[in-house]
């Protein structure tokens, strides 16, 4: 009987030895690893706050063109919706759905989704320009 309860103790003291590597190793793993998320969470910040840091070109560079879309459809521009819709030359057609237009859209635009717009063309002006717009 007491052989087996030195055996016991030893193992007992094995057991808590491992337990405690293990948690050291788990501890270091965590930390590691909250210092890398930390790491780069700060980097993301400093990219999203500093875009230009980051880029090789400089900042006197000439603005972005927008490029011009391959279809045929004509765009204009809020100034010049400005003025047609004020000159009442214009129709403004949100084509989003319900829920995007209820959070918020154009002054005086109605709503009739891209799905349903073939269902409604014969209740758009024809003397006017229709502007549609989707975002």
């Amino acid at each position: 009987m007491r052989c087996y309860v030195t055996m016991s103790v030893a193992l007992n003291r094995r057991e808590l030895k491992f337990k405690r590597r293990l948690k050291k190793k788990l501890m270091r793993l965590l930390f590691t690893t909250a210092g890398a998320l930390a790491l780069s969470a700060l980097l993301l910040l400093a990219l999203a706050c500093n875009p230009e840091a980051f880029n090789n070109q400089s900042a006197k560079s000439a603005p972005p063109v927008a490029a011009q879309p391959s279809d045929s459809i004509r765009r204009i521009s809020v100034t010049e919706l400005k003025q047609a819709l004020d000159a009442q030359q214009a129709i403004v057609i949100d084509v989003r759905g319900d829920a995007a237009y209820k959070s918020g859209h154009i002054k005086g635009a109605r709503m009739i989704p891209a799905a349903e717009i073939d269902k409604h063309v014969d209740e758009l002006p024809k003397d006017k320009l229709i502007v549609t717009y989707c975002s």
